[in-house]
């Protein structure tokens, strides 16, 4: 990859733009699990669970490894380009309010998941992702086929991407979230799928075909269309940082073929989870 296209991870600690909401949305996660299991009897404290999972997150920010975080800053990347992706579709493509219900549900939902995810991340690295303002190609939110192209392709890269995590993060803590949020991004991709034949003739609808990160135009019937996740062949997070360039760099937009003459921004915000019974809990995930 082109010097001038490479995304370079900081690695010195950053001032977060967002703190305050990621303490709040941790300590809400935290006492929604504490809530439910003291119903049925496994906790006995809210307070203690909060200080379990205090405990939980301070030993995993002080016992990051450079590696460890190498993934979890490129993770930020991709879930700040998720959350603004998932926004803007929800805010200006036309083909959003004419598809049915649960599909604009499905979005909506999906975009409170990215940025539960880009807190999380964001709570142990104690650093601000380092790009804010996102490329896409021609016609992004304007074209529906365009739209779901791209939102596929995208979910491709995050669950290859989080099975990197799988792969090579130090600790099980981590390769267990890791896997609980590749999980997430499959349900992701599926749902985007499910869109395709939803869309109405006035925006090119029905879709029959869904083409991703692989560039193979695929059956969107069905729309689980994976016996397996797709590793994509990546062993290293570097790979998944290459994929991304396009979007977060100008110049690698611009060779992409990217529409280099606006850039969409990444605005942060406080996320409600679709159901408390999917909420994060602990890094063990009990």
């Amino acid at each position: 990859m082109n010097a001038a296209n490479e995304i370079e991870i900081p690695h010195s600690l950053e001032e977060s733009q967002s703190g305050s909401s990621r303490r709040s949305f941790l300590k809400g996660a935290a006492l929604t699990g504490a809530t439910t299991f003291a119903a049925l009897g496994g906790l006995t404290s809210v307070a203690s669970a909060q200080e379990e999972e205090s405990n939980n997150l301070k030993w995993e920010h002080d016992h990051l490894k450079k590696g460890d975080r190498d993934i979890l800053v490129a993770a930020q990347i991709a879930e700040a380009l998720a959350v603004t992706t998932y926004s803007n579709i929800i805010n200006i493509a036309p083909f959003f309010k004419h598809i049915p219900d649960d599909d604009q549900g499905y979005l909506i939902g999906a975009r409170q998941e990215e940025m539960s995810h880009y807190l999380l991340e964001q709570s142990v690295t104690d650093q601000f992702t380092p790009f804010t303002q996102f490329f896409y190609p021609p016609k992004m939110f304007s074209d529906a086929q365009t739209t779901l192209n791209i939102l596929v392709t995208l979910e491709d890269a995050f669950i290859a991407a989080y099975l990197v995590g799988v792969r090579n993060f130090s600790t099980r803590n981590l390769r267990v979230t890791a896997a609980r949020i590749m999980g997430i991004e499959s349900d992701h991709r599926t749902l985007a799928r499910v869109v395709g034949p939803d869309v109405t003739a006035p925006f090119g609808g029905p879709l029959k075909t869904i083409t991703g990160i692989q560039g193979v135009a695929e059956s969107t019937a069905p729309p689980n269309n994976n016996g397996y996740e797709r590793t994509l062949c990546w062993t290293s997070i570097d790979q998944a940082l290459t994929a991304l360039t396009p979007f977060v760099n100008f110049n690698a937009a611009k060779a992409a073929g990217f529409d280099t003459s606006q850039s969409f921004p990444f605005e942060p915000f406080d996320p409600t989870l679709p159901n408390p019974l999917g909420a994060f809990i602990s890094f063990s995930g009990c």
